[in-house]
Formats: C-alpha cells, structure tokens, sequence
C-alpha cells in the first residue's frame, strides 16, 4: 500500500476565503487583489507579492498578528474543501492506504485542518516545519513524516513548479491535479507532464492506484 500526501491550497483547500479576507483586511476590492494575485502568479512570482504591490513596504507578519489580534484572522471550515476531498480520502483509506496532508501553510492552518477531522492520519504545515516548498528541506521532512520509502509516497498537488517538480526530486512519486489557478495555468507544463498521474478530481486517485 501507498503513502498519499496531499497539498492544502487548490488541492485540498480552495483559496478563495484566504484572499478575500486580506482584501477585506487592507480595505480594498477583492477584484483587484484576486486580478494582481493571477498576475503575479503568472510572472511566476511569490503569490503574496500582490499584497506588496498593494502596499509598498508592508510587514506580513505584522499584519497577519493584527488580523489575528482582531478577531479576522486565518479561517478554514467544511466549505473551504473542495467536494471531492472527503469522498476521495474515505476510498483511499478502504483501500488501506496511509494518507497525509502537508502544504504550505501556517501553524494556524495546521490547528484549524485538525480541527475538521479528516480522514487522515496526520497533517503538517511548513509553518511547523519552518522549511517551504520548493525547497528540499520541506521534503526530507515529508519523507520522515511518512516513516516510508520515498518511491511509497505520493505527493498530490497543483502546483508543477512547488509541488511535482520538487517531490519528483526527493525520490517521491506524484499526482498533479489540474484546478486552481496554478493547475490550469501550467496544467499542460514539461513539469505537470512529468508527473506519474494527472488528474481532475481527487476521486480518480482511488481508481488509478488500484
């Protein structure tokens, strides 16, 4: 049996309520940051450089400890998920497969992923690991959070460049998952490509492995 380790953002999390609550935050259109977001992420730039073009100089850190300091911070609850999340982690567990959620996320991200009790054995965020994808530090910890081989483990993500590339790297088998911005975009990448799987929906998972 396999490993699965799972992305959060566009993969097992959509990102709307994310951006929506910065720009709801630093006070302006959610139009116009969901547009500089698509267009720094076309440049193939730091997402968070639209909250920078926004607001020259701006201190995300500090800015995220208000929001939280506030009453508006960091919020994920059953609707965030995509709806292919919970039916396709319930047929890759029947099938007895181990199952993990590790992405680029904050340790709040973490707490508030807990919290909607998945049907996963665990879940880490690189805000816990203090390393992020693409870096290989973020998956050597993978590997060991997986206590399997690299080539038993399959990293599911949207994202050719920070997710497959990377994992397909450190010895990890992949999936990519064509949604979201990232996995429409470069859905048809040498780096999408190069995955072991491509995929629409998280449900094929099950069918594929077996």
């Amino acid at each position: 049996m396999l490993t699965f380790a799972f992305d959060i953002g566009e993969t097992i999390v959509r990102d709307d309520r994310y951006w929506a609550s910065w720009a709801d935050w630093l006070d302006i259109p959610r139009h116009t940051l969901s547009a500089l977001v698509g267009a720094v992420v076309a440049e193939h730039r730091d997402n968070a450089d639209a909250l920078r073009l926004l607001r020259p100089g701006i201190d995300l850190d500090a800015e995220y400890a208000a929001r939280e300091a506030a009453g508006r911070g960091e919020r994920i609850d059953e609707t965030d998920l995509y709806p292919d999340v919970r039916p396709a982690l319930v047929a890759l567990r029947a099938a007895g497969h181990r199952l993990l959620i590790a992405g680029n996320q904050t340790r709040r991200a973490a707490e508030l992923l807990r919290a909607l009790d998945l049907p996963v054995d665990a879940i880490a965020t690189s805000g816990e690991w203090s390393a992020a994808k693409p870096d290989q530090a973020f998956f050597a910890h993978l590997i060991e959070f997986a206590e399997t081989a690299p080539d038993q483990v399959v990293y599911v993500g949207d994202h050719p460049a920070n997710d497959i590339a990377p994992a397909k790297a450190a010895g990890l088998r992949t999936a990519h998952i064509r949604r979201g911005p990232w996995g429409h975009l470069w859905g048809d990448s040498p780096a999408a490509a190069a995955a072991d799987w491509r995929i629409n929906s998280l449900t094929e998972l099950a069918t594929i492995v077996a």
